[in-house]
């Protein structure tokens, strides 16, 4: 299956009630349609979706401030996952940060989510730090990440990354 068939778009309070669905297939510690909500109805908050035959199957979720963005969330629903999504949804949300005018890009992720390490280093993000004991649930510590947006402004490179 093509990660072309999948439908990219800008996700809104339309999206609300698919949104809190995946969000409780994709994490333990979900957030509630309330906090998406609350999100979404600020200006700098931006969340992007894959769809398929109009299912969200995919979502990934920023905060914009000046020239920066923080990945707050990227989820691939279970049964459309090792197909590529994590990373084609990625290196478009990236190309959408480059034409916002965004240079440098943040993110925390967990120690063992190696799968998402892979993806993010893929791209060209380098650890910068540690958050020691971040999640609550578990206390595990957090990795730092960032991107120099300015180091991949050609377009085809972030295309080519994203498959």
């Amino acid at each position: 299956m093509s990660v072309i068939s999948y439908e990219f778009s800008r996700l809104g309070l339309c999206d609300l009630d698919d949104l809190v669905a995946l969000e409780k297939i994709c994490f333990p510690h979900a957030w509630t349609e309330q906090q998406f909500w609350l999100c979404l109805k600020q200006k700098a908050y931006y969340i992007f979706g894959l769809k398929k035959g109009g299912e969200l199957t995919a979502y990934m979720s920023f905060y914009h401030m000046a020239d920066e963005m923080e990945v707050l969330k990227l989820a691939v629903h279970p049964a459309h996952r090792r197909k590529g999504l994590g990373k084609h949804l990625l290196g478009l949300v990236l190309q959408n940060c480059i034409k916002m005018g965004i240079e440098q890009a943040y993110l925390e992720v967990r120690r063992s989510n190696t799968a998402a390490y892979a993806l993010y280093t893929g791209f060209g993000f380098i650890q910068t730090g540690v958050r020691k004991e971040y999640y609550p649930d578990n206390k595990e510590d957090a990795l730092i990440l960032f991107l120099n947006l300015n180091g991949i402004r050609d377009r085809q490179i972030v295309e080519s990354l994203s498959g």
